[in-house]
């Protein structure tokens, strides 16, 4: 599959998110006895975070969101709009006290039966200060060749969000375009053999994170039978293509 963009702001910088170690995806802290539990040690999230399309705050002036006795602050001075500049200016606005936009001026078109999904950057979740931005879930059809403006959530009275220069600020799914699917119990057979699955891989666990257990600085254990399980079920993946 391929994903065609076109941009009218240089700098965006989209392209595959990538999980920054060091940087917002952690310190380079070994998977060993003592050592700081880091977010890249979890698979699933590092999987999660490596799945979309990641774009870069492009301006050089520091953009600063907060809430001050409920009413929400914009502070930025971007001066005049740049040449040929054919969007609104600045690029925020207000969007009541709750929200606010940002007009992006980015098209990305998928293939048909797909759409684009915005939701937080990775980093949200891993940042200690806060003051990353909260993009709100949206969802872009095909169709629609111009994706005009993202909505953030406000921050909480007495936080900022921080917009930076070269600091990614969204992320982006590539989903199917329609969720076509039912929730359904699941059947006792079905149900039996999963639990069959669960108390085999907790039996085995012993051997399948033999050499990899490790206990973090704050006495949390890990190990890597995820690890091994998903290396092992990739392969036979690959063997069946």
């Amino acid at each position: 599959m391929q994903v065609k963009y076109r941009s009218f702001t240089p700098g965006l910088n989209p392209r595959r998110t990538k999980l920054e170690v060091p940087g917002w995806g952690g310190e380079r802290q070994p998977r060993k006895n003592g050592s700081m539990e880091q977010a890249w040690h979890c698979l699933p999230f590092s999987e999660g975070a490596r799945y979309g399309i990641e774009l870069f705050y492009p301006y050089q002036q520091e953009f600063r969101v907060s809430v001050s006795g409920g009413k929400l602050v914009l502070d930025g001075d971007f001066g005049p709009p740049p040449a040929d500049h054919g969007g609104e200016w600045p690029p925020f606005r207000a969007f009541g006290d709750l929200y606010y936009t940002y007009q992006l001026s980015l098209d990305l078109k998928v293939e048909e039966g797909w759409a684009i999904r915005t939701e937080p950057h990775p980093r949200f979740y891993t940042d200690p200060t806060d003051t990353t931005p909260l993009a709100v879930p949206a969802l872009i059809r095909r169709w629609w060749p111009m994706i005009h403006f993202l909505v953030f959530k406000s921050p909480p009275d007495g936080k900022t969000h921080v917009f930076r220069l070269g600091e990614p600020f969204v992320q982006m799914l590539v989903v199917p375009e329609e969720a076509l699917f039912d929730l359904v119990p699941m059947p006792e057979e079905e149900a039996a053999e999963r639990e069959l699955q669960s108390r085999r891989i907790y039996q085995s666990r012993s051997t399948l994170s033999a050499e990899t257990e490790w206990k973090s600085a704050t006495n949390t254990v890990f190990d890597g039978t995820y690890r091994h399980i998903l290396g092992a079920a990739s392969e036979k993946a690959k063997q069946r293509r």
